[in-house]
C-alpha cells in the first residue's frame, strides 16, 4: 500500500493505493491520527485502491468519527469491488461516497 497526502489550507486529501488490509491498516491509521489536526475537510481518494478488509473499514470508521467532530469526510474513486464491500457492510450509509 502507498499513501500520498496533500494539504491545501484546511482540506486534506489522502490517496490510498493498493490493498488496505490487516497488515497495512495500522499505517493509514497512524497517518490519519498524525494529520487531522485543524483539518475541516478530509477526502479519501481510493482511485487506486484494489481491496479493503475489515481492518481498513475500522480505520475509515475511526476517521469518520473524528471528522464528524471537526468537519466532513468524503470518499472518492471507489471501484466496484470496494463499493460492494461498502454495500454489504452498510458503510454506504455511514460514509459520503462520491
Amino acid at each position: 500500500m502507498n499513501i500520498a497526502k496533500k494539504l491545501e489550507d484546511k482540506k486534506l486529501t489522502i490517496c490510498v493505493e493498493g490493498r488496505l488490509d490487516t497488515s497495512t491498516a495500522p499505517e493509514l491509521d497512524e497517518e490519519l491520527k498524525a494529520s487531522l489536526d485543524g483539518v475541516e475537510e478530509l477526502v479519501m481518494d481510493f482511485t487506486d485502491m484494489e481491496y479493503i478488509s475489515s481492518a481498513g473499514l475500522r480505520v475509515l470508521l475511526s476517521a469518520q468519527k473524528a471528522m464528524n467532530a471537526q468537519g466532513e469526510m468524503t470518499v472518492t474513486g471507489v471501484n466496484d469491488t470496494v463499493r460492494e464491500i461498502f454495500d454489504i457492510t452498510g458503510f454506504t450509509d455511514i460514509l459520503t461516497i462520491r
